[in-house]
């Protein structure tokens, strides 16, 4: 059975890599917690949880429970502001204490994607300017308009032309902020880049930025689709700096697994979307009472079990046992770090021999030199521990 699924995988479900996981091929039956296991019941550590999806685990009970009670309910309505509907407004007050006060107005999405784009349209909206700045080897997602904020040619050049009016700077260059001027509609920037591998703003430059940003009159686009709900040590990223935002975007944890992401504004900001013309922006699945009833039991299962706490823990551990000598560079923010190595032919050999040991890793898009650790928040630490004391080997032995 296990070659029949693979062989139906490969024939009509589309591929989009020629080696996905370096060719080692993997056939999931179920995953619990922290662990993925096969149809030969073999089990693999998840250490890169879905690319940051699954921070609270595999089929989290208080997910689960969510979900099918919530499906008793209702699953889906008209999302067009019909219908005022409970898991809506009960998310964003739960919500609300982790964010700055002028961001009291949401809109849910599908992905994060989703989030970006409609984040971009409410920009150009707001301010009726064309031009948007984003910052080289930064990934916010694969969408048309996303996909134009992203500054690898190789990685675009099959789908040109994209969006106009598009400009890449340095991050971290101040130098570079000259560029920001009154034709500026917004700046999409994260506070911890995720796809060069884990870099970390700058806080003279972030100051520099907003205040740049503040003077154009130009709206901040963060996008903390991989930084949010814990995974950087803090509840949110921009609450390390103290800093607020002009638009907030946010996915992968948010829904514990299930298909949700969201741009958060002020509601006067919002409130352009709704007129000249009306319906300025649409989706039909967009705030679904089931991700939406997940997304709660996410927000729940963080604060009982004290995940971005956690993250913290997760943090030391990781500096503390993964120690080989062969680690060129060890970035780590919270429960997230590039463990970078001198050659992209090193980073791949050793994800594939941590995979062929069990161990599920990852590369960045843009920094194919480092491997990816994004572990879920509540992994067993004596589970964490024992792979990473496993990674060195395989390090190690190169």
């Amino acid at each position: 059975m296990n070659m029949n699924i693979r062989s139906l995988f490969l024939e009509h479900v589309a591929q989009t890599s020629d080696s996905p996981m370096l060719g080692v091929h993997i056939d999931i039956e179920y995953a619990k917690g922290a662990w993925l296991y096969d149809y030969n019941k073999r089990a693999y550590l998840d250490l890169i949880s879905g690319i940051s999806v699954s921070s609270i685990g595999h089929c989290h009970p208080k997910v689960q429970a969510a979900i099918t009670n919530q499906t008793a309910r209702f699953a889906h309505l008209m999302v067009f502001g019909e219908f005022a509907q409970q898991p809506q407004v009960h998310y964003m007050q739960q919500l609300m204490p982790y964010l700055p006060p002028s961001l009291n107005s949401i809109y849910y999405c599908n992905s994060g994607s989703e989030a970006i784009e409609g984040a971009l349209k409410l920009a150009k909206r707001a301010t009726g300017r064309t031009q948007i700045i984003s910052f080289k080897n930064a990934y916010h997602g694969s969408t048309h308009g996303a996909l134009s904020l992203c500054s690898d040619f190789n990685f675009t050049k099959h789908s040109l032309p994209l969006m106009p009016d598009i400009h890449y700077l340095t991050f971290n260059c101040t130098a570079d902020l000259d560029h920001i001027n009154e034709k500026t509609a917004a700046v999409v920037f994260e506070y911890i880049q995720a796809e060069s591998g884990i870099n970390t703003i700058e806080l003279d430059f972030l100051n520099a930025l907003t205040a740049r940003c503040k003077h154009y009159g130009v709206l901040l686009i963060a996008d903390e689709i991989q930084s949010g709900f814990g995974r950087c040590g803090s509840f949110f990223a921009h609450q390390r700096f103290n800093h607020t935002p002009d638009i907030l975007v946010l996915a992968k944890a948010m829904g514990g697994g299930l298909p949700i992401g969201a741009f958060i504004a002020p509601k006067s900001l919002m409130h352009t979307l709704s007129f000249n013309p009306s319906l300025g922006h649409l989706t039909t699945f967009g705030g679904n009472a089931v991700c939406i009833a997940a997304a709660y039991a996410v927000l729940e299962v963080l604060q009982e079990e004290k995940l971005v706490e956690r993250a913290r823990t997760i943090e030391h551990c990781i500096k503390t046992h993964l120690s080989s000598s062969h680690i060129a560079h060890l970035r780590v923010e919270g429960a997230w770090a590039a463990v970078e190595f001198k050659t992209t032919e090193t980073c791949f050999k050793i994800i594939k021999s941590a995979l062929q040991n069990g161990l599920i890793t990852d590369w960045f898009l843009f920094n194919s030199k480092a491997l990816r650790l994004s572990p879920p928040l509540n992994i067993p630490l004596q589970d964490l521990k024992n792979a990473l004391q496993q990674l060195n080997l395989i390090i190690d032995h190169g």
